[in-house]
């Protein structure tokens, strides 16, 4: 794994890191050292546009928890439970949320504040039912800095 330098800052009280990584599998392999590396009812969201990553480094946290189980985004059923890893695993995807109700719903309480790692993707549309303690994964793009940049800040919350 090469991922690029590095850079932890204190901003506001929030710890922030940033980490550039230049393929697919260096993104990958950042996000297997957040599931190693991850504690019992520990919250990560994450921001993005489409295609930028989030599936790919999702996966690396599912694998770095032991989740042998094929991953992929649970765009239409909203939250996806692994159990095999090391803890439990919720991977919610809430894109096509209309309302909060619907989160209310699908009891995602059990889950933010369970004894598992929960994953948020499009977590921007339900920020008002967030813990108040989480890491937020923002993923960027830049094309001038070549196709598989990606710019990944981390910021304690």
């Amino acid at each position: 794994m090469s991922i690029e330098a590095e850079k932890s800052i204190v901003n506001n009280q929030n710890r922030i890191t940033i980490i550039e990584t230049n393929s697919p599998e260096e993104t990958f392999a950042l996000g297997e050292r957040i599931g190693q590396e991850s504690k019992p009812g520990q919250v990560y969201t994450l921001i993005g546009d489409l295609g930028v990553g989030k599936t790919v480094i999702t996966q690396g946290v599912a694998k770095g928890l032991g989740v042998t189980e094929t991953v992929n985004s649970p765009t239409f059923t909203i939250v996806q439970i692994y159990e095999e890893g090391r803890m439990p695993f919720y991977h919610f995807d809430v894109y096509r949320i209309g309302d909060v109700e619907e989160m209310e719903e699908i009891g995602y309480e059990d889950c933010f504040y369970g004894e598992g790692l929960c994953l948020i993707e499009w977590a921007n549309l339900i920020e008002e039912i967030l813990p108040e303690h989480y890491y937020r994964i923002t993923i960027e793009k830049d094309l001038e800095l070549g196709f598989d940049y990606r710019k990944i800040t981390i910021e304690e919350i």
